[in-house]
């Protein structure tokens, strides 16, 4: 329930966008605890390769601080040593071979014949060696794709470990989910979220999370998290300045999403190219969307200001958002 229209951005926001702030910390004390038992794995674990101590990472839209509920997965980063190995690269960015040297036991035991390592045995010995962990016995553990999923009773979310190798021109490998390795680099995507959110006083992180929710709800083909992250930020960091006013930035947006929609995204890592995949008549149910929520924000914008009519304001938005944002009390 609230007044004005900026109250019921702010309760809706605080009770349906954001993660809980207990709930946060208490996400990120077991992640930490987690990373603090995976760095003993070579200790305890036979065969287990050497770790690469500082360069693991933690990366994702929890990390970044774009998650929004529920919070549902933790990505984690576990950077391995290589030990002498070396890469060839057949797509840069997307396909890549590691070269494991005899003298590397551990790694070499996973790998195919000729010594290159193969991912999916890497993800499957950290499988194994998590469920030989006390703690993590009654814990549901698999593969997925390229991560060691990694699913507690005790927690709502999952956390994902991804194996990587830091290169000499300092990216990371991680597997790409069929026996080879990819190229990424979580650092950029959080620096460039960062910048962008100091840059404009504070407020983008928010304006994402928000941005993400009409994604998730809005009758149209759900924009990917990530890309819709990088057309978000690519907008705001185009802007001499922004307002102050959430509805106001929000309205901007879907009127640049509109059209922008339809263009190329670059990957703002350099691996990938143009990261929007999306098919044409998905593009084109997007940019409906964007059109008509702009139009109905715009009417919204102008009720409250012309009209000073927060109530009728504030219920031209919940016909955005859903029910979920507040009423006018």
């Amino acid at each position: 329930m609230a007044k004005s229209v900026n109250d019921a951005f702010e309760e809706f926001n605080n009770n349906f966008v954001n993660l809980d702030s207990e709930e946060t910390i208490k996400a990120r004390k077991s992640r930490d605890w987690l990373f603090d038992n995976l760095e003993n794995f070579p200790s305890q674990i036979d065969d287990f390769p050497r770790l690469f101590e500082g360069m693991h990472n933690k990366y994702g839209s929890f990390a970044r601080n774009t998650k929004i509920r529920p919070l549902d997965d933790i990505d984690l980063i576990l950077t391995f040593s290589g030990d002498g190995s070396t890469y060839t690269t057949f797509s840069y960015g997307t396909s890549y071979n590691i070269h494991v040297p005899s003298k590397a036991t551990n790694l070499r035991k996973l790998c195919n014949d000729g010594g290159v390592l193969n991912s999916i045995k890497l993800v499957n010995k950290l499988v194994s060696s998590l469920n030989g962990i006390e703690h993590y016995k009654s814990a549901e553990i698999h593969r997925r794709q390229e991560a060691a999923t990694l699913s507690l009773s005790s927690y709502d979310w999952t956390f994902d470990i991804v194996p990587a190798f830091h290169t000499d021109t300092d990216y990371y490998l991680i597997p790409d989910g069929s026996g080879g390795w990819k190229a990424t680099d979580p650092r950029v995507d959080q620096n460039l979220v960062t910048t962008c959110n100091q840059n404009y006083n504070g407020k983008i992180l928010q304006i994402i999370r928000t941005l993400k929710y009409w994604n998730s709800r809005a009758l149209m083909p759900t924009i990917p998290s990530y890309l819709f992250e990088i057309i978000i930020i690519n907008y705001f960091n185009s802007q001499d300045e922004i307002s102050k006013w959430i509805d106001i930035n929000l309205k901007n947006f879907w009127y640049h999403l509109s059209s922008k929609i339809y263009g190329s995204v670059n990957d703002p890592k350099k691996f990938q190219g143009d990261i929007n995949t999306l098919s044409y008549d998905e593009k084109s149910k997007v940019s409906e969307k964007s059109k008509s929520t702009y139009e109905k924000a715009v009417e919204a914008l102008r009720i409250e200001i012309d009209e000073k009519d927060s109530r009728k304001s504030i219920d031209k938005w919940r016909e955005i958002f859903g029910n979920d944002f507040p009423k006018y009390s």
